[in-house]
Parts: structure tokens; C-alpha cells; sequence
């Protein structure tokens, strides 16, 4: 790998530990000397060192015969201590450093655009082996991510093709035949246009969501509920489904219009994927613990248990679920409620109900509040 001049983190290992080897060889010499050469008299004279205790008698040469004879052997001790330190930091180094070559061949296998490749490092949990794990884990992120933002790509590419052609169609058609009904054509062409308007909202309010380009303040869970609820009351009237809000002032920290497409999302998918008459809609806040939780729970067909992991993908319209034509949706409105409670650190929970229909229970990060009843519709 091409790398900018100077030294590398394993010669500057070698060097240090070399260097801190040769030192401490140093300070032992000069131990030695303070403690050992400097008692030692300096004369002419092999036998001047005498020093009796009763009837013993110790002899031994000066400091100049001891200098001469310690002198080079001391020199060659420091340069064994510095070789040997070289040639073993080399080795130490190469050795506890081998694990950052493997993250940085992951990383440049990465930048190249493969994702694919972990390192999965083995061994005892050190500081590398955190590292390595750390690694992997955003790398099996940024590979999700990925792969779900192209699969949204392709899929918002063919949606927003479809409603392009048929307007091409129909414009076609009215240019090939003059006489056709015009207002026939105007009033398709108008519900064309609302779909294709629909789903570019919807996708920019996704991609909103993703970002989390929003800004944050106090929300009270109840008031949007009921904001949400008489908004779509007309709907529910028309297909004879019962709305009703319950709860009490439940207050998170979020994004207002977020959170309030969010419900609203929530209650219109539970009115229209429902009984076609006589069914019920029940949206409950509540403060628990630390946690807000809002709970949408609906009456309907039994929903498989195999089709709830997909409901919240995007352009996942069910079709095996019962829905009204006049509000076929553009495939994105649980996608939307994902991304907007994953953007508020918030968790989504979908429940088969036994009898049919769907319970939703979404918990968001709560905040001390008062509690006060709210209003029940």
C-alpha cells in the first residue's frame, strides 16, 4: 500500500522499544557505577584496597583496573541490548500490529465498494478484537442500508414509471382521436396526477424521515391522535368503521408533522384494510416507565403471520389484505411509520390479532410529564 513518507507504526514500536531496552541497560550501568566503582580507590598500588576486621584480611584492585576490564564488556553488553532490542521490537511489533492489517485490508475492501468481507477475528477480547468487532458490525449496517436504499430505488423508479406512462398514454390516445370525451380524459388524467404527487411526497417525507433533517420539540401523543382521528372521521363514517381515541396526555420529544403522518398513516391503513362494515378502530396513548406508547388495534381479516415481517417494506401493499379501491395507496405508508419511528429512537411492533386485523404498538423515548385524561371520540 502506497504510504506518505516517514516511519511506520511498527518501526516506531521497534525503535521505542529498542531505545527503552538500551536505557534501561544504561541506567544499570550507571547503577552500578554510583553504588559499586565510586567506593573503589583509584591508585597505582592492586593491593592499596585493605581493610581489616579482626583477623580477616580483604584485598582488591582499584577503580582504574576495574574501569579497564568493565569498560568494554559494558559497551558490548549495550550493543547486544540494542540489537537484540531492534530484531525483537521488529518481531513484538509485526506480531501485536498483525490485527490492524487485517482491518485495514477490511476497510480498503470496503472503500473499493464490497461490503461483503468481515473480518471476524478470533481470539482473546483485547482492544483489536473490540476493534475488529466494532468493524463488522457497521459494515453488516452500511451493507443493509445499501442494499435497502438501491431495492427502494428500483422500486420507487418503477412506481413513478407507472403513473408517467399512463398519462403518456392517455395523452396519446386523446391526440390520435379528437373526438373523445374530454372530460373523461381530464378526470383520469387528474387522478393519474394525484397518485404520481401522492407517491413523491411520500418519498420525499422518507427520505426526510431517513435523514433525520427535523427539528426536535415536546409532543403530546394524544393531541395528534385525536388531530389524526377527526381528520379521517368522514372516512370511517363512510365505510361504517367506529373510531375511537383513548388514553391520556402522552408526551414524547420529536418532530410534530413526522409523528403526525405517522398516526395518520396508521389510523387510514387500519380503516381501510378493514371489515367492509361495521368495524372498529382503536387508537390508545399511554406514558409507561420511560417509554411513550401508542397503540392503533383494528378489526379485520385474519392477517398470516408470514406476510407481517414484509408489511413495513417498501411498495409491500399486502394485496392479500382486504382494501378499498378509493384509496389504493401508493405501497409506502407503514414504510413511512418505520422511518419515522426509527428516526425518533422509538421501536415498532406489528401483532396479528387472533379475530383478525392487526395491532400496532409503538413505543417512543417519554419525557416527565403531568398526566391529564384526553378526550375520547
Amino acid at each position: 500500500m502506497n504510504r506518505r513518507p516517514g516511519l511506520s507504526a511498527r518501526l516506531k514500536l521497534t525503535l521505542s522499544y529498542a531505545g527503552f531496552l538500551l536505557l534501561a541497560g544504561a541506567l544499570l550501568l550507571a547503577v552500578m557505577w554510583v553504588f559499586v566503582l565510586r567506593w573503589l580507590p583509584d591508585g597505582q598500588d592492586p593491593r592499596s584496597l585493605q581493610k581489616t576486621f579482626g583477623p580477616v584480611i580483604i584485598t582488591g584492585p582499584n577503580r582504574s583496573d576495574l574501569l579497564h576490564g568493565f569498560a568494554p564488556a559494558a559497551a558490548a553488553a549495550l550493543a547486544f541490548l540494542l540489537v537484540f532490542g531492534l530484531l525483537g521490537g521488529w518481531l513484538l511489533a509485526g506480531r501485536m500490529l498483525a490485527p490492524l492489517t487485517r482491518i485495514a485490508y477490511a476497510a480498503r475492501t470496503a472503500s473499493n465498494g464490497s461490503l461483503s468481507h468481515r473480518i471476524r477475528m478470533k481470539g482473546r477480547q483485547d482492544e483489536f478484537r473490540e476493534l475488529a468487532d466494532v468493524f463488522d458490525t457497521m459494515l453488516e449496517r452500511l451493507e443493509s442500508q445499501v442494499a435497502e436504499q438501491q431495492r427502494f430505488a428500483v422500486n420507487a423508479s418503477h412506481e413513478l414509471r407507472t403513473p408517467l406512462a399512463i398519462t403518456q398514454t392517455l395523452l396519446d390516445a386523446a391526440r390520435n382521436d379528437p373526438t373523445r370525451d374530454q372530460g373523461e380524459l381530464i378526470e383520469r388524467l387528474h387522478t393519474v396526477n394525484t397518485r404520481a404527487i401522492n407517491l413523491t411526497e411520500a418519498l420525499l417525507l422518507l427520505s426526510r424521515a431517513d435523514r433525520r433533517s427535523f427539528t426536535r420539540e415536546p409532543v403530546d401523543l394524544s393531541l395528534i391522535a385525536e388531530e389524526a382521528a377527526e381528520t379521517l372521521l368522514p372516512l370511517a363514517e363512510k365505510r361504517q368503521i367506529t373510531l375511537d381515541v383513548t388514553g391520556e396526555s402522552t408526551r414524547t420529544v420529536g418532530s410534530a408533522a413526522l409523528i403526525l403522518r405517522m398516526v395518520m398513516n396508521l389510523v387510514q391503513n387500519a380503516i381501510v384494510h378493514n371489515l367492509p362494515a361495521g368495524g372498529t378502530v382503536t387508537v390508545h396513548t399511554e406514558p409507561r416507565h420511560d417509554a411513550s406508547v401508542l397503540r392503533v388495534e383494528n378489526t379485520g381479516h385474519p392477517l398470516p403471520s408470514e406476510l407481517v415481517p414484509i408489511l413495513t417494506e417498501p411498495f409491500q401493499r399486502a394485496t392479500e389484505r382486504i382494501r378499498s379501491d378509493e384509496h389504493p395507496g401508493v405501497g409506502l405508508g407503514l414504510a413511512i411509520v418505520h422511518s419515522v419511528v426509527r428516526a425518533h429512537d422509538g421501536t415498532l411492533d406489528l401483532t396479528p390479532r387472533p379475530t383478525g386485523g392487526l395491532l400496532v404498538t409503538i413505543r417512543l423515548p417519554g419525557t416527565p410529564q403531568a398526566s391529564s385524561p384526553s378526550g375520547v371520540h
